[in-house]
């Protein structure tokens, strides 16, 4: 007998990668193949407190694997998209090369340092776990260093932050880094001379959270002002040398560490028609996710340019929720092309955005109103805790969340830097 399954292969094991797989899992219709880099799945939107050292990153992230081994109909593969051959309907990876029925490309997107050469080799990004964890390591060991510095002026630029793009990360990642300083460092790096320390961050925009409302953006920029936080706007960075931020109004600043989260641009996808590629490299895709200029291949989440949405004229922000209904939209579509009916449109259904700025103290904008304070406080960790993968990480984050608001004491910072044994026995 003839297998008619339909193979279809998802490019990027995010949140649209993921609840599409959910949407059509065990439907003996599809034959479903996820690829990916990692074997895992990750939970973006808490990256920075992996960062901070404020949580594991086991936490946040749980193995494909083991997400799929209850599906019937889906399979993982490891590898790296390199390009994809529409004209014979397959892909080539690093690893091998596959063949679909459908290809859903949800690769998500990657930091934008805007051309600026320096900065892209020198500054810190964070968009996924191994960045956090460099990035962790990296912070912890100029605390070390700054606390055997004996020059002033060194000690200075070891201990300065700069956060480039005050953007919900940047904002979370102020805040989190502010009180830290507050309630860690001062007592366990005594060697300090903490009035050295400055933590900076900086917009070109002017204002702090620019797309939430009015009532967010002055919450975050007096809260982060009382922790101490030195907040530049309508000033963007320019250059990176010599350990020296270069910003657009002439001035500069000392540092060793200059984290980036000012901005990201879609993921290359060589195959792909230019003409199908818009704005930030997204893909322009019609009003059911199909990509322009193709027959069978859909784009999902943040990489996806939709204009056909009239609320969103200009295309969906980049935000989970988008991915989240792109994927359930795609995997109903999906079944109706299977069965003759006509597709649904996309259309989003904005819930509203949020940002922590400290603890017990966030912000929230849902479509009609916001708030902020405690109650939106626990609103965000009620929020960020739901989407996380299995019920085991829920509880965990949730029991570790509870133990280190109560004692400002994360025990994770450990400085572990794996390196492959040459040792000859």
């Amino acid at each position: 007998m003839i297998n008619m399954k339909k193979h279809i292969v998802i490019v990027g094991g995010g949140f649209a990668g993921i609840n599409l797989i959910k949407s059509l899992k065990n439907d003996s219709r599809f034959s479903i193949t996820l690829v990916d880099k990692n074997n895992y799945h990750f939970f973006p939107p808490l990256i920075y407190q992996v960062a901070t050292s404020f949580i594991e990153a086991s936490n946040i992230s749980y193995p494909f694997r083991k997400l799929f081994s209850g599906y019937t109909n889906v399979h993982f593969y490891m590898g790296e998209l390199t390009k994809i051959h529409p004209e014979n309907h397959s892909i080539e990876t690093d690893t091998g090369n596959i063949s679909y029925d459908y290809l859903v490309i949800a690769l998500g997107t990657e930091s934008n340092f805007f051309g600026m050469e320096n900065v892209k080799r020198c500054a810190l990004p964070m968009k996924n776990i191994e960045e956090a964890l460099y990035l962790r390591n990296y912070m912890l060991l100029n605390l070390e260093e700054a606390a055997r510095n004996k020059d002033p002026q060194e000690a200075e630029k070891l201990q300065n932050i700069v956060i480039a793009g005050g953007g919900p990360t940047g904002v979370e990642l102020a805040g989190m880094l502010a009180e830290m300083g507050q309630f860690i460092a001062e007592k366990e790096y005594p060697e300090i001379k903490h009035g050295l320390s400055n933590l900076y961050l900086i917009d070109a925009l002017p204002t702090l959270l620019s797309p939430m409302s009015k009532v967010a953006q002055e919450t975050a920029y007096k809260k982060l002002e009382e922790l101490g936080v030195k907040i530049l706007l309508n000033v963007s960075v320019k250059d990176y040398v010599d350990g020296k931020v270069l910003l657009s109004d002439g001035t500069s600043i000392q540092t060793e560490t200059l984290i980036w989260t000012s901005g990201v641009i879609g993921r290359e996808v060589p195959g792909i028609p230019e003409e199908s590629v818009g704005k930030g490299r997204r893909l322009l895709v019609d009003a059911y996710n199909k990509v322009f200029g193709t027959e069978n291949i859909f784009a999902l989440g943040d990489i996806s340019l939709q204009l056909t949405d009239e609320k969103f004229p200009k295309g969906h922000p980049q935000l989970a929720q988008v991915a989240i209904q792109h994927g359930n939209n795609v995997g109903r579509n999906l079944k109706r092309i299977e069965e003759g009916k006509e597709q649904i449109p996309f259309r989003y259904d904005d819930k509203g955005s949020m940002a922590i700025i400290s603890k017990f103290n966030a912000v929230v904008d849902l479509p009609k109103f916001s708030f902020k304070g405690f109650l939106a406080w626990l609103t965000w960790l009620f929020i960020h805790i739901i989407p996380l993968v299995s019920f085991g990480n829920k509880v965990r984050l949730a029991v570790e969340w509870f133990r280190l608001f109560i004692t400002n004491n994360p025990s994770i910072r450990l400085i572990l830097l794996p390196k492959k044994n040459t040792d000859q026995e």
